[in-house]
């Protein structure tokens, strides 16, 4: 595969993984009522859900950003981590959860060549 279809590949996962990033915090943004109940069933008030949304949309801005990109990747699996635990803790299918860590990871290893040597312990 040529470098540039590596990169096409890795920004066209960029932007589908930063459209589901950016309609998870609207939820959060918006906060209907239907929103709030489900927050506050897994213990979560007005409050502090909307700051997860603004945690949410920060590391997505530095994933979208090339020279921030790795740390706001690290910041989106972390993220993503929590909402795993947060899931499989209320009893909840984390099946979506799972799926979009999974897909940020592939995104990560095609963006970030440096982090799939390290990963796999490629030499260079």
């Amino acid at each position: 595969m040529s470098q540039k279809t590596i990169n096409i590949t890795g920004w066209v996962l960029t932007i589908i993984l930063g459209l589901l990033f950016i309609m998870s915090a609207s939820t959060k943004f918006i906060q209907n009522a239907a929103v709030l109940q489900q927050a506050a069933a897994m213990g979560f008030s007005p409050g502090t859900y909307l700051a997860i949304g603004v945690v949410e949309i920060a590391s997505l801005i530095l994933f979208l950003i090339p020279r921030t990109a790795v740390i706001g990747a690290l910041l989106l699996v972390a993220y993503m981590g929590g909402a795993i635990a947060t899931h499989v803790q209320h009893q909840l299918s984390a099946a979506m959860p799972i799926a979009i860590e999974v897909l940020l990871w592939i995104t990560i290893a095609i963006r970030f060549p440096q982090v799939r040597q390290q990963l796999l312990l490629q030499s260079k």
